[in-house]
């Protein structure tokens, strides 16, 4: 049995997105800066797609600028805005949890002049308001919020900061890679400057994501060259890929609140099961205010690579902290920000859930769990 609960690094693809890409790569193959009627039919297409994800965003379709992901997204509104507007203040907020692609452009913005503030969080993944508040000065540009935390599932309150920071003038960009489709997002009500998304977490296809830039907002791009629809993002546009991903949104949209129902309900019955099977284990992350998505515990006395390594052998896929760390050893920085001590983050195991998996999966995913543990803790030396 073929068990994948490892939705937080990619989804399977759709086949209905797959069926809608398809004529796009070998009969509509055009791209849209041309003037004959295959790049008419790209151009069309492609501004459906921005009214389709506008829309579902509560956004104009000028307002989305295709990309090639979510991490190019995140480097394009930080470095974007932080160049664009380093003429009235050179200070960005964000917190120690984000995903790589921000922490890392913002570790590249601080060689470049720039003052970064990393909020600390508590142990369930959420920072204090207040000291947000308080950190906020004149020279602050931008503050930058993952919605969803992929690694322990900290759903984040976008709405409260977003108005706290509207109230300051300062431009709110938000990661929304492991949030949009799952969770209702509407950038005015919310008071999003930036929106960060990807079409490969909701059963689209890897390599297109999309940045929605609120009309008015001053950002530079960060590539030159040939402009095709956008200044922003120059080059030609990946036209079957923002196909799948409009496509993959719709059904994501459509299907979120019994999709939602379906994966809480899974989520529920793997945590319960889990806390019952293996005594030694605890829950990562809140319980409250958590993404239905994302199942996150820490096992005692074992490394959590190894259990991995079990259970691929038996045919579940997961993963150990964060959805984009690398193959080394190192604990993963967003658990020990949670105050985790290094043999707690080792001893993490991650499952995140879709709208493919069945209670079967879960099921089977507990045994082998299971089974994977008593294994290693046979030759464990830290018994």
């Amino acid at each position: 049995m073929n068990v994948y609960l490892d939705n937080c690094r990619t989804t399977k693809l759709d086949k209905k997105v797959f069926e809608e890409m398809k004529p796009y790569f070998t009969e509509n193959y055009g791209v849209p800066s041309g003037i004959y009627s295959l790049s008419e039919k790209a151009n069309d297409i492609v501004e459906k797609a921005q009214i389709k994800i506008g829309f579902l965003i509560n956004a104009n379709p000028q307002e989305i600028i295709f990309t090639s992901g979510a991490t190019e997204s995140n480097n394009l509104a930080i470095k974007g805005v932080a160049f664009a507007n380093k003429n009235k203040g050179n200070h960005i907020i964000t917190t120690k949890i984000e995903h790589p692609s921000v922490l890392n452009t913002c570790k590249y913005l601080e060689k470049n002049g720039f003052k970064i503030d990393y909020l600390d969080v508590d142990k369930n993944g959420f920072f204090d308001i207040e000291q947000l508040k308080n950190k906020v000065n004149k020279n602050t540009i931008l503050v930058s919020i993952q919605h969803v935390n992929d690694v322990i599932g900290t759903i984040q309150p976008i709405e409260k900061i977003g108005k706290i920071l509207k109230n300051k003038k300062v431009y709110f960009h938000v990661d929304a890679a492991s949030s949009f489709g799952k969770l209702p997002i509407d950038v005015n009500k919310m008071n999003i400057d930036l929106l960060s998304i990807s079409s490969h977490m909701i059963h689209g296809s890897k390599g297109v994501g999309a940045l929605y830039v609120k009309d008015g907002a001053n950002i530079e791009p960060l590539m030159h060259g040939f402009v095709s629809l956008s200044n922003l993002r120059p080059g030609d546009e990946n036209v079957p890929g923002i196909v799948g991903f409009a496509k993959a949104a719709e059904i994501a949209c459509d299907e979120m609140e019994k999709n939602r129902d379906h994966v809480i309900k899974l989520r529920n019955i793997l945590m319960d099961s889990i806390q019952k099977e293996i005594p030694d284990s605890f829950l990562i992350g809140p319980k409250e205010n958590r993404s239905p998505y994302n199942v996150s515990f820490s096992l005692k006395n074992v490394e959590g690579e190894s259990i991995a390594l079990q259970l691929d052998m038996q045919g579940v896929a997961a993963s150990t902290g964060s959805a984009c760390v690398s193959k080394s050893l190192e604990a993963d920085y967003v658990l020990l920000a949670i105050g985790l001590k290094h043999e707690q983050a080792h001893g993490s195991i991650k499952f995140c859930l879709s709208k493919y998996n069945t209670i079967e999966d879960i099921d089977y995913a507990v045994k082998a769990l299971k089974k994977a543990y008593n294994n290693i803790l046979k030759i464990s030396i830290f018994k």
